[in-house]
Parts: structure tokens; C-alpha cells; sequence
């Protein structure tokens, strides 16, 4: 990011930018007085404010930013602080791109002002995961499809709770800050990138540092403004307890689709750890054993069930699905024997609140039942978090979450891209979180090496953006060559 800033070398200095003085770039071009060569030090800015913000978050922890004012008013500010963020971030590459400011020597600068781009945008969405509302589970588990299909599966895994955490909150601020750090090193010594063009005359100015910390004021001032006139939204996350209080036969409808393994879960096609667990082990026969040891001299239905023959079992559990995949299911024509009877208890157990409790104590050697995946991949499989996605309009079909849960605010608009492809390119791809992932790796690459790109990297110039930006530098450029002529220069 280009943090130029600017400096009025008429008025008195405030101590505190007088001492920032050493730091900051003293001389710029004519045009790096201008808001849009402010776009860098306003992404340093919103930086700060997400970093204030979070460690206050963290230390209060989610029961405080979900249920107390105080907390949510700081977490709309780390709502808008985002934001503003992403959007300067965005604006600042673009105007580097349109004035080509990546040419040599600059192209290691915007080399690593494309990574932070990138690593910007996941940093977005690991943060609406910790957020711990709806939205959460929503994204949770769109960016574990997506991290799978991609293949990195096995290293990031979203509905691993603490590993987000870890990662949100330290990994990725500490690279950004070693990227912003070394980033605007280069700017400080290299300088804002001078016109390449000769139809273009920008004298060197002095830099206006007042006005400068004048636009981060005002956007202060702004983001905690919007954080009172649309606060961030919050609706509560779904629950196991919920969907077997609501509907007891849906409940019943996964347990039989988890026992008999035809449920997603079961068939999941990416076999990475912890997706490749034995759905009946993790969802009926754990449950259901603790249920029978908490109520000693009950009848063992999971022994009764597993001293029928295969053929057996097999038709009793296709009896059951078939019951309850009916419209509306008569509760006296219900099959009888052992396999219905562990449905009705895990119902029964689920709608009493000591399911999910039961799952997280559940432990096969997997990573998923102390990060709560087994919880996740049940929920996943009832259809009642699509059911709940589609009512606020978020899932992939409707632009994915582009916008937020209630609709009161911007959502991560700037997945906008995303959506564009899954309704084209991606349209009718079975593979389509795999090959997502390899567009965008794609467009990574691309953009990583484009200032090496001969002929590509002129770009620019066709597009001619540039005259936009330094159209008062062209004006001069041309009245000074009519003066010249005149004078026979």
C-alpha cells in the first residue's frame, strides 16, 4: 500500500506529526497530495482500528460481543472497519494498476501488495466464521467445500473452531504486519511512483501530512458513525435441539440417514481427516451409548439391533427411511423393532438438549469432536441450514454471502466474483468448489506476475485510466508544450 502522505510546510506541525516526520515521505509528485494517493495510509488506518478492536473482543471474549451492548457496538465497528479495509485495499491496486505504478524497480511492491490482497480477503471470512451467529455456520461450512475442493483440506479446515482462531487473531495479522512493513519500506525508500509518460508533468511537491491525518479523522469519525447507524447483524446459529424441537420427524429422518450411511456426510467425496469418519459410529452408536449409561437397566436397542442378520437390518432401516421420507408420516403406522426404537431415544435425547453435548464427548481418534465438527456435519445433513440460508437469501444459488443475514448491512460483497462464476462457468460443474479454486489460484498467479508479462503489462495504456487520475497533470503538460511553442522552444 502506498502510504504517502503529505505535509504543510507553511503551517505549524503538531508534535505528533512533527515526529512522524522521520517516517513519512517528505516529497511526492503533485498528484500524491490527492485523496486517491491517500488509499494506502486509510487501509493502515482501518488496520489499526481491526486490530483495537479485536484485541478487545478477544479479551472479553464471544458471550460479551453477542449479548452486551458494548460488545456489539464493537463488533459493528470491526464490521466497518473490514469494510473500509477491503474497499481501500481493492482501490489502492487498482489506481497502482491504471497508473502502472508496478514498472521497475517498483514490481516487488506490488508483488507483495497482491499477496496482502489476497490474504486480506481470507482474513474476511475467517472472522464472519469466529463471529458466532448464523452467518457463521453458514460460511463455516461453504469455506470448508471450498478449502477441500481446493485441496488444502488437510492444513485449513473451517469448522475447526481454535485453528480459525489461531489463525485469525495471530497468524494472518502477524504476516500482514510484516507485509505492510515491508511494503511501505519500499515505498519509503523508492518514492511514489513518478509519471512514465511524457504527456504528464507532476513537479515534486511537498507532502500535506495535515491534510492526510485530516482523511484519517474523518474516517474515523465515519466508521464509528455507521457502527450506531447499522450496527452489525446477529441471528442466533442453529441448533440440533432446535431442528428435534421443531420438527422431531426431520430429526429422525438424519439419524436414519446417518445409520444407514446415505446421508452427505456419509458420502462426502473428499476423504480428508476429519470428513472420513464412520457416520452410524459417530451419530448413533456414541449417543446412543451414553443415553444407555446414563439410565442403567435400560433395554440395549443397539445390541437387539445388531443380533439381526444383515438382511435384516438392512430392511428395517429401509423401512424407517421410507417412513419418514413420506410426506406426513403417521405416528401409528411407525415400523416397529430395535432400530426404531434408537431413533425415537436419540430424538427424544436430541430435543432435551443432550445430543450435541453427547457428540462433542464422542471420541474415535478423529481431530472432530473437540473442534465440534461432528455437530456441523449432522446440521449440514438435516437441510436446516440451507433451509435457513435460502429464507435470507445467501446461499451460492442467490450470490452466495455477499450480503449480510438480515439484510441490514453489507456482507462481503467483494465475493461478488464468486457468485458471477457459479452462475456461469461453474453453473453445471459437479467439481465446482475444486475448480473455483483453481480460477482464483489462477488469478493469483496471474496477477503476481503480470509486471513481468512483456507486452501484457502494457495494459494500462490501452485502457487509459490514467487520464482520469492525472488530468490536471496532463493540462499542465500540454499548456506548458503550447508555451513552448510560442517561444519557439
Amino acid at each position: 500500500m502506498d502510504f504517502s502522505a503529505t505535509t504543510d510546510s507553511t503551517a505549524p506541525k503538531h508534535p505528533l506529526i512533527h515526529g512522524l516526520n522521520g517516517l513519512m515521505i517528505e516529497k511526492v509528485p503533485s498528484y500524491g497530495n490527492k485523496f486517491l494517493y491517500s488509499l494506502g495510509f486509510l487501509s493502515m488506518i482501518c488496520f489499526l482500528v481491526l486490530l483495537v478492536s479485536g484485541v478487545v473482543m478477544t479479551l472479553f471474549g464471544p458471550n460479551w460481543w453477542l449479548t452486551t451492548r458494548s460488545g456489539g457496538y464493537t463488533r459493528s465497528v470491526h464490521l466497518w472497519a473490514t469494510q473500509a479495509f477491503v474497499l481501500f485495499v481493492i482501490l489502492h491496486l487498482l489506481i497502482v494498476f491504471f497508473t502502472s505504478g508496478f514498472k521497475k524497480p517498483r514490481r516487488l511492491t506490488w508483488v507483495i501488495g497482491v499477496v496482502m490482497l489476497f490474504v486480506v480477503l481470507a482474513e474476511t471470512e475467517f472472522g464472519y466464521i469466529l463471529r458466532g451467529d448464523f452467518s457463521s455456520q453458514w460460511r463455516t461450512l461453504q469455506g470448508a467445500d471450498f478449502y477441500n475442493g481446493s485441496g488444502l483440506g488437510s492444513w485449513i479446515n473451517p469448522l475447526n473452531y481454535a485453528q480459525v482462531y489461531g489463525i485469525h487473531i495471530a497468524l494472518i495479522p502477524l504476516a500482514l504486519l510484516a507485509l505492510l512493513g515491508l511494503h511501505y519500506l519500499l515505498v519509503r525508500v523508492l518514492g511514489i511512483a513518478e509519471p512514465y509518460r511524457k504527456d504528464v508533468v507532476a513537479p515534486t511537491v511537498r507532502a500535506n501530512h495535515r491534510l492526510l491525518f485530516v482523511r484519517g479523522g474523518v474516517l474515523l469519525v465515519v466508521l464509528l458513525l455507521l457502527s450506531v447507524v447499522l450496527p452489525s447483524p446477529y441471528l442466533s446459529p442453529v441448533t440440533i435441539q432446535t431442528v428435534a424441537k421443531q420438527d422431531p420427524n426431520l430429526m429422525a429422518a438424519t439419524l436414519v440417514n446417518e445409520f444407514n450411511g446415505s446421508s452427505d456426510t456419509a458420502g462426502y467425496m473428499d476423504n480428508i481427516d476429519p470428513y472420513s469418519f464412520d457416520t452410524r459410529a459417530v451419530f448413533i452408536d456414541g449417543p446412543y451409548s451414553q443415553l444407555l449409561a446414563a439410565q442403567p437397566g435400560g433395554t440395549d436397542a443397539i445390541a437387539a439391533f445388531n443380533a439381526l442378520s444383515a438382511d435384516d437390518q438392512t430392511a428395517a432401516l429401509k423401512d424407517l427411511s421410507d417412513y419418514y421420507g413420506s410426506t406426513n408420516p403417521d405416528p401409528n403406522a411407525v415400523p416397529k423393532g430395535p432400530a426404531t426404537d434408537i431413533v425415537t431415544a436419540l430424538t427424544n435425547m436430541a430435543a432435551a438438549g443432550l445430543y450435541e453435548p453427547a457428540l462433542l464427548a464422542t471420541n474415535l481418534g478423529t481431530k472432530a469432536a473437540s473442534t465440534g465438527i461432528y455437530a456441523d456435519r449432522f446440521l449440514a445433513d438435516t437441510g436446516a441450514l440451507e433451509e435457513q440460508a435460502s429464507q435470507l437469501g445467501i446461499t451460492t444459488e442467490q450470490y452466495g454471502m455477499i450480503r449480510e443475514e438480515t439484510g441490514h448491512a453489507p456482507g462481503a460483497w467483494w465475493l461478488a466474483p464468486i457468485g458471477l462464476l457459479n452462475h456461469t462457468v461453474l453453473a453445471n460443474d459437479d467439481n465446482g468448489d475444486r475448480d473455483g479454486a483453481i480460477i482464483f489460484g489462477s488469478l493469483l498467479v496471474t496477477m503476481l506476475a503480470f509486471p513481468f508479462i512483456p507486452y501484457v503489462n502494457r495494459l494500462p495504456d490501452v485502457l487509459k485510466v490514467h487520464t482520469l487520475v492525472w488530468r490536471k497533470e496532463r493540462k499542465a503538460a500540454k499548456t506548458s508544450a503550447k508555451e513552448r511553442a510560442k517561444a519557439g522552444v
